[in-house]
């Protein structure tokens, strides 16, 4: 039961571990379905992103004798992760699949994004000024994939991106 809003940050800080240890198990596979270079990539970097932020996650809650680490899961993310899974079985054209797994991920992302600014503005009003810098760390990473899936969809500077490739 929520009663406070210290209950209701308790309660992200397991959401948000319980969301980036699904992950950790899904982006190996992610990684391995891309057909793109760049985009497997993405995804093998952003997995070590992940368990560093996991590592993170642990330390906060490790902060707090009320709660543990895995005490709770993530509905938003099992069912967002559901939906890659469609992506994960896509058998047709691999620029279309890669397209796919993007899309899965960005919904993922921008989840993550949501939940860390959440957890930060409630950090900061309970004055745990320490955890806010380690979500706000987790925060940027989560931002910079993001940006990093959006390049590779849209393309750079030098290049029309992978939709754009898709399209043909």
């Amino acid at each position: 039961m929520k009663n406070t809003l210290r209950d209701l940050y308790l309660e992200q800080l397991q959401d948000i571990y319980s969301a980036e240890s699904q992950l950790v198990e899904h982006l190996p596979r992610f990684a391995m379905k891309a057909s793109d270079s760049a985009l497997k990539q993405a995804y093998s970097d952003h997995l070590v992103e992940t368990k560093d932020q996991l590592n993170r996650m642990v330390t906060m809650i490790s902060r707090h004798s009320t709660i543990k680490a895995g005490g709770h899961t993530c509905k938003a993310m099992a069912g967002l992760l559901k939906e890659g899974q469609d992506a994960l079985e896509d058998a047709g054209n691999s620029q279309v699949v890669d397209a796919h797994l993007i899309a899965a991920s960005y919904r993922v992302e921008h989840y993550e994004i949501a939940a860390y600014k959440s957890a930060i503005s409630m950090a900061k009003a309970l004055d745990e000024d320490e955890e806010a810098k380690m979500l706000e760390t987790n925060l940027s990473e989560e931002v910079a994939a993001a940006k990093l899936l959006n390049k590779i969809a849209d393309g750079g500077l030098f290049s029309s991106g992978l939709h754009a490739a898709a399209v043909s």
